[in-house]
């Protein structure tokens, strides 16, 4: 294990310019990652353009906003990217997450000797145990959940012998072709955000969140109903005005629903240039190759359906490893919507958020289609889901 000593926890965040103890250790981090060579540590303390770049790649191969900027996910990251497998012993307890690199490399041995981790996230939860017991038991050592020496002698012996696949995305593929096209009976959680938090920021950054928190509530409210109006159980996980949660609440919210699906929107009525658009993000992290089968698929939808009906520019799907995609246990997806309130003329705001609306439904419909028998971007309209319904195989 790295002698590395861990980056302070802490809830302050830096930057180019700063310069603190604290940068110092983010330096070594990174060299022992060989994210950063050791000809340019330069002043430990400074955060300088060096360290920003290596900074940026980082953030970029572990699914996080690219802004290098460190603050408490980049932190986070840094810690769990210095675990390899056999560093500490697993193990799952009530209330606490193991999460790390050898994690994965834990997830991914047991799914390709057959075991059903659940999604390869780098989260040592109840799923994960529940393989790793079944591994034990089949191996013919104590089963007790936690992978400790002699369940990682087993897994070393038996690694050669295995081979990679997509087992995962197979399974994914069958729930949604069982689940069938109906709407009907389906739960979705809409997830109504803020975007990043506004502390320490400006008064004037503090009244753009303000205000992409009320346009997001009102977009949110919008997929909803029409999602009740398609027979849908849909539930926002921000039920009430005002009230917040950090996103990890929000993804236990919608595992505690026992979601099949999961859609997070964020509207900015005031965005800056370069976020005028609309983007998509699934849970996906570059640096293991992870990627949400089902996840993408639903982006690419939701993105494509929204690109077709109104004149936003396409800022593509992406991957990201933040803590709403992570946490949440059924296929989730963000939709990032950026335009100019003062470009948008009296009661257009209000139509292209019912046009959004329409085209996360739309999306959500399609994802349970036959490929055979799906419909082209952007034609389909909620009045056609009932004539859908009734010509399905299973009667609607």
């Amino acid at each position: 294990m790295s002698d590395v000593p861990a980056p302070s926890r802490t809830s302050v965040v830096f930057r180019l310019g700063d310069r603190a103890p604290e940068v110092a250790e983010l330096k070594h981090r990174l060299v022992a990652l060989d994210q950063l060579p050791a000809a340019d540590l330069g002043d430990p303390e400074a955060y300088d353009d060096a360290l920003e770049r290596a900074v940026r790649a980082f953030q970029q191969r572990r699914g996080l906003n690219a802004d290098g900027v460190v603050g408490r996910s980049t932190f986070r990251a840094l810690e769990e990217a210095h675990w390899r497998l056999g560093d500490r012993v697993l193990v799952h307890l009530p209330g606490t997450v193991q999460t790390g690199d050898d994690v994965i490399a834990l997830q991914r041995q047991l799914l390709e000797l057959g075991f059903k981790t659940g999604r390869v996230d780098g989260r040592f939860g109840s799923v994960t145990e529940r393989a790793v017991r079944e591994f034990q038991h089949n191996i013919g050592v104590p089963a007790d959940g936690t992978c400790g020496p002699a369940t990682l002698k087993a897994l070393t012996r038996l690694a050669p012998r295995v081979s990679g696949g997509r087992p995962n995305a197979l399974r994914a593929e069958e729930r949604i072709r069982t689940a069938g096209p109906r709407l009907s009976g389906k739960v979705v959680v809409i997830d109504p955000s803020a975007g990043e938090t506004a502390d320490g920021r400006s008064a004037q950054d503090r009244e753009r969140r303000a205000q992409a928190h009320e346009a997001s509530s009102d977009l949110a409210r919008r997929v909803e109903g029409r999602l009740l109006a398609t027979g849908v159980q849909a539930f926002l996980s921000v039920p009430h005005a005002g009230v917040e949660e950090d996103e990890g609440v929000r993804a236990a919210f919608a595992n505690r629903a026992d979601a099949h699906l999961c859609v997070s929107l964020l509207v900015d009525p005031a965005a800056e240039p370069a976020d005028r658009g609309v983007s998509t993000y699934f849970f996906g992290m570059e640096a293991h190759g992870l990627r949400s089968w089902v996840g993408e698929r639903f982006a690419g939808l939701v993105q494509r359906e929204i690109v077709a009906r109104t004149a936003l520019p396409d800022l593509r799907t992406h991957a990201r490893s933040w803590d709403l995609l992570r946490q949440t246990k059924m296929p989730t997806v963000c939709v990032e919507v950026g335009y100019d309130a003062a470009s948008v003329a009296s009661g257009r705001d209000e139509h292209l958020r019912d046009t959004v609306a329409e085209a996360v439904v739309i999306a959500v419909q399609r994802l349970y289609l036959d490929p055979d028998s799906d419909h082209h971007t952007g034609v389909l309209r909620i009045a056609d889901l009932r004539a859908l319904r009734h010509a399905s195989p299973d009667g609607g």
